[in-house]
């Protein structure tokens, strides 16, 4: 099983922003990109990224700003910078359509991709595709006093949270591996090279600033950026992976993406026995089941 530091590694400059990008297989190869979940980073496509570049594809993984060893600012961070942050990565790195394979939140960044810059997706696999959005009816268009309102409320309350305290907290190895417990079915694979991998940006010093700004972001985004009004506005081929044991994406949205999306676009296939990071609980199983979806959707790529 290969390790979290795969790949052929580098760094490609986004607006103000200093990013950490890794990439592996044939560069004639069908691009897949990788997009990691909350507190992760590139490297937790440690039990992927070989399989797929073994099979042909070339493979990429980038750390979304505020995470791994991408710079973590204080500005507003939400599925619609990251989406841009990949934009760029996309049209200044690889330079060609590719195949987005999200985990969590990188599969909110994956769909949001898919449907402001279309030109630049093949096909988009979330696994699972999170949103609390999702767990609510479609929302009203809000007054401007209300919206007004509320992002005041958002701002005071992010500013006085204990976010630096929360960290300090997120940087113990037992609350790192009590949370992980709760992300993954399979606890075999909580292991010390995991624990690091989530531990290691906790530790950098702007750590509490880009929780606060994800914080703030998400809680802020227009509804034109949440998953309930994407999904409709997608056009390419979407694979919905969901771990059947998942704790912190309840399996019953997998119903609700599916009703939301264009139908004869969306699959969802379930991973029995998987949580949350489906990837990583058992790679084999994963890896079986997208390789299989790929080949019949990128057959002419």
């Amino acid at each position: 099983m290969a390790g979290c530091d795969w790949g052929h590694q580098s760094w490609f400059q986004f607006e103000t922003y200093r990013c950490h990008w890794r990439q592996l297989g044939p560069e004639d190869g069908t691009p897949v990109v990788l997009l990691h979940g909350f507190g992760a980073s590139s490297g937790h496509w440690r039990g992927n990224a070989p399989v797929l570049a073994a099979a042909g594809y070339c493979v990429y993984a980038m750390d979304l700003l505020g995470f791994g060893a991408s710079d973590q600012t204080q500005n507003s961070l939400d599925n619609r910078l990251w989406s841009r942050q990949l934009q760029h990565f996309l049209s200044t790195v690889i330079g060609r359509p590719a195949v987005l394979v999200g985990n969590s939140i990188g599969g909110l960044v994956a769909l949001t991709t898919a449907v402001f810059a279309p030109e630049w997706v093949l096909a988009v696999v979330a696994a699972p595709l999170p949103d609390p959005t999702l767990l609510q009816p479609l929302p009203r268009r809000r007054a401007r006093w209300r919206r007004t309102w509320q992002r005041r409320l958002v701002l005071v309350v992010s500013r006085l949270l204990p976010l630096g305290l929360l960290i300090a907290l997120l940087r113990q190895r037992p609350l790192i591996r009590l949370g992980l417990q709760s992300a993954y079915a399979c606890q075999e694979r909580i292991d010390r090279e995991l624990i690091q991998l989530i531990r290691w940006p906790a530790r950098r010093s702007g750590a509490p600033h880009a929780l606060a700004a994800m914080v703030r972001g998400m809680a802020l985004r227009p509804a034109g950026a949440t998953a309930p009004q994407l999904l409709p506005r997608l056009r390419c081929p979407l694979l919905l992976l969901w771990g059947r044991q998942d704790r912190l994406v309840p399996p019953q949205l997998a119903a609700r993406v599916q009703g939301l999306a264009p139908a004869a676009r969306c699959e969802l296939q379930w991973l029995e026995g998987l949580g949350h990071c489906p990837h990583d609980e058992v790679p084999e199983q994963f890896n079986s089941t997208l390789l299989l979806w790929l080949g019949q959707h990128t057959a002419d790529a």
